[in-house]
């Protein structure tokens, strides 16, 4: 957190990083991001991993829904992410859309959407449920 309370984008973890997730736009109602899909986000069978997208299903509504709240000195933590892939890709330079669904005191519910840019095509859907929790005290 910075010292407006915001949360930051610029400091992550070894794990999202292997993402590659980047984000290009955050408010507390839409996050807006994109990343280069490779070999390197590969199954054994040469198509991008599921869990990819869960992570940036993840990643995005989390961000989304912890700018939301931070003004309450709070974070929001995911409790339940549902992730649908609908087409499988060899790699792609993707868009990640995320939107506030439903936000209120406790919870909050975020629907996220991975688009193959080149094609337009949606790669995979998630919805994402988040708990609003308080900071840890300094």
């Amino acid at each position: 957190m910075s010292s407006t309370n915001q949360p930051t984008t610029d400091k992550t973890s070894r794990f999202t990083d292997s993402v590659g997730l980047i984000f290009d736009e955050v408010s507390a109602t839409l996050v807006r991001g994109h990343a280069e899909l490779n070999e390197d986000h590969h199954t054994p069978w040469g198509v991008v991993h599921g869990g990819i997208y869960a992570t940036m299903v993840e990643s995005a509504g989390s961000v989304g829904a912890s700018y939301a709240v931070a003004e309450r000195q709070q974070f929001a933590v995911g409790v339940h992410n549902a992730t649908d892939f609908l087409r499988p890709s060899t790699g792609a330079h993707v868009q990640v859309e995320a939107k506030a669904l439903f936000q209120s005191k406790t919870q909050q519910l975020w629907d996220v959407v991975i688009t193959d840019t080149a094609t337009g095509k949606v790669l995979s859907r998630g919805q994402l449920r988040t708990q609003n929790v308080d900071l840890p005290k300094s």
